[in-house]
C-alpha cells in the first residue's frame, strides 16, 4: 500500500497551482455568496488532506479495486434516482447527514476504472472484444447520470472516455469511421430537435439551445448568459474589486443566476477583470498539462491513462463552463474545476490530483 518515495520526485508545483486556484475560487465564492465561503474552505481542507494522503498510497494498489469502485459508483447513481433530492427540477444529490453529488465522484471513479481495465487489454483495445464491453460499461453510468437529468456531466464524461480510448491507442481507422458517422449524425440530430414536436430531448434543454441561437426571441431564457457576458465585459482589465458595493455591478444587482457555481467565472470577470480571468484559465491549463505530463512519464499504462484522464476532465469541464459564461455554447450547469462552489466537486478533483501525484513519484527512469 505504501512505498518508499524520493522527495525530489514530488510535484510540489501541482499542489501549489491547485491550492492557488482553489483560494481564488474561495474569494470569488465569498463575494458571490458570503455564507458559503466557510463551507468551501472546509471542503478545501478536506480535499487537500485527501490529496496529500493519496499521494503517498501506491496507485497500483488502489487500481486493484477498480471493479469495486465501479459497482459502488453505479449503486450511488442508482440511489440518486430513488432517494435523491430534487432541486430546481433535477435530482442529482443524496443527503446522508451531508448533501453530496455522486456524479462528481463517479467522474474520478470511471477514469480510474477504465485506466485499469484498458491497461489489461492494451494490445487488443481496437478489437470488438474490448470495445463493445467498454462501451456497455461506460453506457450504464452515462444513462443514470442523463436520467437525473444532467446532460452536461454526461457529455463531459463521454468526451473524457473518448480521450482515454484515444490515448490508449485506438485505431485511426476506427476514429475516422466514428467521425464519418458522428458528424452527419450530429447535424441530423440538431436539425431534428429544432423541429416542432420533437421528443429526443426535454423541453427545457431545447429552450436553452433556442435561447442560445436566438436570444432576442427568448429573453427570459437567455438572460443568464446575456448578463454573464455583460458582467465579464464590465470588469475590463483590472475588475471592480472583490465584494465591492458598486451599484453598477451586475452581480450586486442579482442579475447573474447561480453566481457561486455555474456562473462563477462571470463574477470573476466582473470583479477580477480580464487579468483575473486569464489567471484562472492559466492555472486550469497548468494543472491539466502537468497531469498529462506526469501521465506521459508514468511507469505503466494504467498510470498514463489515469493521469491523462484527470487532465482531460479538467480541460473539458473548464472549456464547457467558460464557453457557457461567455456565450459560446448553450447554457449547461457544470462547475468550473477548483473554482465553483461545491464540496463534492472540489474534494473529488483533489482525490484525482492526489492519485496523479503518486503516479508522478513512480515515473519511468531513463
Amino acid at each position: 500500500m505504501f512505498r518508499q518515495y524520493h522527495l525530489r520526485d514530488y510535484r510540489f508545483s501541482l499542489i501549489i497551482w491547485v491550492t492557488a486556484l482553489s483560494v481564488i475560487g474561495i474569494m470569488v465564492i465569498g463575494s458571490a455568496q458570503r455564507g458559503l465561503q466557510m463551507r468551501q474552505i472546509f471542503g478545501l481542507v478536506i480535499g487537500l488532506a485527501a490529496m496529500l494522503f493519496l499521494s503517498m498510497v501506491d496507485y497500483t494498489w488502489l487500481f486493484g479495486f477498480n471493479w469495486l469502485y465501479y459497482i459502488g459508483g453505479l449503486f450511488l447513481l442508482a440511489a440518486v434516482l430513488v432517494v435523491g433530492e430534487n432541486v430546481n427540477g433535477a435530482t442529482r444529490w443524496i443527503r446522508i447527514g451531508i448533501q453530496f453529488q455522486p456524479s462528481d465522484l463517479v467522474k474520478i471513479i470511471l477514469i480510474l476504472f477504465f485506466a485499469e481495465y484498458l491497461s489489461r487489454h492494451e494490445d487488443k483495445i481496437s478489437t470488438p472484444r474490448v470495445l463493445v464491453p467498454s462501451i456497455l460499461l461506460i453506457g450504464m453510468p452515462l444513462f443514470l447520470i442523463y436520467r437525473e437529468p444532467d446532460l452536461s456531466t454526461t457529455i463531459a464524461i463521454a468526451l473524457t472516455f473518448c480521450v482515454i480510448l484515444f490515448i490508449g491507442g485506438l485505431s485511426w481507422k476506427i476514429i475516422a469511421a466514428l467521425f464519418a458517422v458522428v458528424v452527419p449524425a450530429g447535424i441530423i440530430f440538431f436539425s431534428v430537435i429544432l423541429q416542432p414536436g420533437q421528443t429526443l430531448i426535454k423541453e427545457y434543454q431545447l429552450t436553452r439551445i433556442l435561447a442560445w441561437l436566438r436570444p432576442s426571441e427568448y429573453p427570459q431564457d437567455a438572460y443568464q448568459q446575456t448578463n454573464s457576458i455583460i458582467a465579464i465585459g464590465s470588469g475590463q482589465l483590472y475588475g471592480k474589486g472583490l465584494a465591492n458595493n458598486m451599484i453598477n455591478s451586475v452581480k450586486n444587482g442579482n442579475f447573474i443566476a447561480e453566481p457561486q457555481t455555474d456562473f462563477v467565472f462571470a463574477v470573476a470577470g466582473e470583479e477580477l477583470g480580464f487579468l483575473g480571468c486569464c489567471l484562472i484559465v492559466l492555472l486550469e491549463l497548468l494543472i491539466a498539462l502537468e497531469c498529462i505530463r506526469i501521465g506521459r512519464r508514468a511507469r505503466d499504462f494504467s498510470g498514463t491513462l489515469f493521469a491523462c484522464g484527470v487532465g482531460s476532465i479538467i480541460l473539458i469541464q473548464s472549456f464547457m463552463n467558460i464557453c457557457v459564461t461567455t456565450g459560446l455554447m448553450p447554457n449547461t450547469g457544470i462547475p468550473l474545476p477548483f473554482v465553483s462552489y461545491g464540496l463534492t466537486s472540489l474534494i473529488s478533483f483533489c482525490i484525482g490530483i492526489g492519485i496523479v501525484l503518486n503516479i508522478g513519484m513512480q515515473t519511468r527512469r531513463y
